[in-house]
């Protein structure tokens, strides 16, 4: 794991509870802050609107509802983002696939390479 990525500020979009929970562990393991959580896509850009991140973990599929708009609110903010969905590479679509991508479920160690490649500014 980078250390560069300790002490940045997080949002996490994800609308399942469990899976958000252990997200929110392993970035508070890592010296990370969830800076905050939205479960909706609306939420979401609300934050982003509203708040400062250094970077985020974006589901791709809010209650069914795609995040596209979430990720072009974080890129036009400037908050480098991690997509983690359940499904393939090929369900982002293409404007974002330069994006670092998770695959649900993923491991310790898959998030820590993830966030070391992340692009975070330094503190």
């Amino acid at each position: 794991m980078d250390k560069d990525a300790k002490g940045h500020r997080f949002l996490v979009v994800e609308d399942e509870m469990m899976v958000l929970l252990m997200i929110e562990g392993m970035l508070a393991d890592f010296g990370c802050e969830v800076a905050a959580s939205a479960a909706t896509a609306q939420q979401a850009l609300e934050l982003i609107a509203t708040r400062c991140f250094d970077g985020a973990l974006l589901d791709m599929n809010l209650n069914g509802e795609r995040s596209d708009a979430v990720a072009r609110a974080l890129e036009a903010h400037g908050v480098p983002f991690i997509f983690c969905t359940g499904g393939d590479m090929e369900d982002v679509a293409p404007q974002f696939r330069d994006h670092p991508f998770l695959r649900k479920p993923f491991s310790y160690d898959d998030l820590a390479e993830k966030l070391a490649h992340l692009h975070l500014e330094a503190l």
